[in-house]
């Protein structure tokens, strides 16, 4: 019988998880509870909030004492974050379900970070309708917003709980048996701007035998595409739209952190790398644009997105960046310059058209890479030419064939 593990504070919102474990039984499914709450449950679960807190290293007793919401939700948060992936490698659960506030979210989430992608997990919670990425990170979990607070059964909260208590079962009880052909993966990375050459370049290796996942440069998805190729799940990585890196060199909302770039150069993964997008760096409503900016060549996108021209000194820094982390590659690495354009609004009589920006970070890539480590080629193309976006992935192929032999 499938089993939906339910994790949460039995002690403050017991009477609401009860609820949640009594409809997942009615309809015919097992439940396997975990207690994160500090002090005694309601019920009784099947995992204690001593043993969540032993997985941390840490005593609840002591905990308690402290009485410091904080570090018992820090402490607890690890417990969970160890103990739930290797509660479902025993096979206790099939998939897992939570309700919370701010602390309730931060216990459980990293616990469910840790699980599977695919692994059913769903959260939820009352912030589920503002900024959710330090919950959900590179995973798949699926938040729900509580819209009252969790605190009480009543005609509103009750019918969030049910839906959800539904969600989960089904989820857990329904199995999607259509298989599809295994086939190589290759990530690639795409933004609206450069959808041409990747969708040229995604043709050309579906068309040789290999499943392409397409990544949105919008820094969730550089980070997802780099925990994936980290997991070990990717054979290749197309990496033409690095342009979250002018938001974490510039300032922009779309950065995917420090650490871009490095996961298929440390996995010696093969890796054909080019500067998609980095004419630009993403804003919100352009009135949300940082005063700093003010006289800056801006293009309004769309109603919420405002885009901004990258400058030439801008360009120098990104162009170091990007050479410094591919530099750090152990084997498989081509950079690959589009000389005539690195967006569909790159190009003449387009508004972020620059010949001297581009110069300067192709000079800059130029200049700091490591031809030992990296091959860089260039090419008197657009970035969106055909011929561009095949010949890219063609010298992947050609890196993960090698690899094969």
């Amino acid at each position: 019988m499938k089993t939906v593990a339910i994790a949460g504070t039995f002690d403050s919102k017991g009477k609401e998880y009860e609820f949640v474990k009594e409809l997942i039984e009615d309809l015919g499914l097992k439940t396997f509870t975990i207690h994160t709450g500090v002090f005694e449950p309601i019920f009784e679960p099947d995992v204690s909030n001593v043993e969540v807190a032993k997985a941390a290293g840490a005593d609840i007793k002591e905990i308690a004492e402290k009485k410091d919401r904080a570090h018992a939700t820090e402490v607890l948060s690890k417990g969970m974050e160890k103990l739930i992936p290797d509660l479902y490698k025993a096979g206790e659960f099939d998939g897992i379900i939570s309700l919370g506030g701010t602390g309730g979210t931060a216990l459980v989430t990293p616990g469910m970070r840790a699980l599977p992608i695919g692994v059913p997990k769903l959260m939820v919670s009352t912030v589920a309708s503002g900024n959710t990425a330090h919950y959900i990170g590179t995973s798949d979990i699926m938040m729900m917003p509580s819209v009252v607070d969790v605190s009480g059964l009543n005609s509103i909260s009750m019918k969030i709980f049910a839906n959800a208590a539904f969600a989960i079962a089904g989820m857990v009880k329904f199995e999607n048996n259509r298989s599809v052909e295994k086939k190589p993966l290759v990530a690639a990375t795409m933004f609206g701007v450069t959808t041409p050459c990747v969708d040229f370049a995604r043709t050309y290796l579906e068309d040789r035998g290999y499943e392409v996942l397409i990544f949105h440069a919008t820094g969730t998805g550089g980070k997802s595409m780099e925990a994936l190729v980290e997991g070990g799940f990717i054979e290749g990585v197309l990496d033409i739209t690095t342009t979250e890196w002018c938001d974490e060199i510039v300032g922009g909302v779309l950065n995917a952190g420090p650490n871009r770039l490095e996961a298929a150069g440390r996995m010696g993964v093969p890796q054909v790398v080019s500067v998609g997008a980095v004419d630009m760096v993403n804003f919100g409503p352009i009135d949300t644009i940082p005063k700093q900016f003010e006289g800056r060549n801006l293009y309004k996108h769309n109603p919420t997105v405002t885009l901004m021209r990258t400058t030439v000194d801008e360009n120098i820094k990104i162009g170091e960046k990007i050479a410094e982390k591919l530099n750090m590659a152990s084997k498989d690495t081509v950079m690959l310059l589009p000389l005539k354009g690195v967006s569909m609004i790159d190009a003449p009589e387009q508004p972020f058209f620059g010949k001297e920006e581009d110069e300067a970070l192709f000079e800059a890539i130029r200049s700091n890479i490591d031809e030992n480590v990296v091959v860089l080629k260039e090419l008197t193309n657009h970035i969106n030419d055909q011929v561009f976006a095949e010949t890219a992935a063609q010298m992947l192929i050609d890196m993960m064939e090698k690899d094969k032999v």
